[in-house]
């Protein structure tokens, strides 16, 4: 009666059960994460496209030149995007964001042209057989297809946009690791590429798990099927039913 009497209520208000977001160490993280995987991308295609002249690179077929344009360039918007919000740029963040959003369904089309092209060519991941091989790309620029358009979705809700595009771009670095050196290591190249897709994962939620206590909504739906989609390519490519649909593929187009 006394605590009602002068004001106090009889129970405290509930306090949110994660810390609010430090924004430095947010800025540090994912601009840290875009340099990051520039890096794995530069390591991953310099033997065979960036220290090779890249325009001028020997590659085995023309689609390969538009293809690598592509993707570099969305690798350098990434990158860009990271250091105008780390240098509180908003503003021009989101004005290049309308141009760079413009770039993922050109860079779809030519994923799934080049994968095309490689099952004409009889080209084989490590070991596995062509139509094995074109599930690697093909499931890969599919899955980058639906994360990046829900990031576009997301565009007014900086904290799942941002966790999505970084998750849309972990997801493509699978073919850069698929190129480092693992057999040095006793390691195939497909394993390698898993193992490095799942350390960025990892990262994503331990960033989450450290600044939230939590992991964030969209991380915890995009970051297990990123890493799926990388994990089982291979499983799946080697099923009936994937190879009648490469046998499908290689007929029709």
């Amino acid at each position: 009666m006394a605590t009602e009497a002068l004001g106090v209520p009889k129970t405290l208000p509930r306090l949110p059960l994660y810390r609010p977001v430090n924004r430095t160490f947010e800025r540090i993280f994912f601009g840290g994460m875009a340099i990051l995987l520039c890096v794995v991308v530069v390591i991953g295609f310099s033997p065979t496209y960036f220290a090779a002249g890249m325009l001028r690179a020997p590659l085995p077929s023309p689609i390969l030149h538009f293809h690598g344009a592509a993707f570099t360039l969305w690798m350098i918007l990434f990158l860009v995007q990271s250091a105008l919000i780390s240098a509180r740029r908003v503003a021009w963040h989101r004005s290049l964001g309308t141009i760079a959003f413009c770039l993922p369904p050109i860079m779809v089309v030519l994923g799934f042209i080049a994968a095309i092209d490689a099952l004409h060519r009889g080209v084989r991941i490590g070991p596995l057989e062509p139509a094995v091989s074109l599930a690697i790309p093909l499931l890969g620029i599919a899955w980058f297809a639906i994360i990046i358009f829900a990031a576009w979705r997301a565009r007014r809700k900086p904290d799942t946009h941002k966790r999505l595009v970084l998750l849309a771009t972990i997801g493509l670095t699978e073919a850069a690791f698929g190129r480092f050196p693992w057999h040095q290591i006793g390691l195939p190249p497909a394993a390698g590429a898993v193992t490095g897709l799942g350390i960025l994962v990892l990262l994503v939620i331990a960033y989450d798990l450290i600044s939230l206590h939590r992991i964030h909504r969209s991380t915890m739906w995009a970051a297990p099927i990123t890493f799926a989609v990388g994990a089982f390519a291979v499983p799946i490519g080697m099923t009936p039913a994937w190879h009648s649909f490469a046998a499908f593929l290689a007929r029709t187009l």
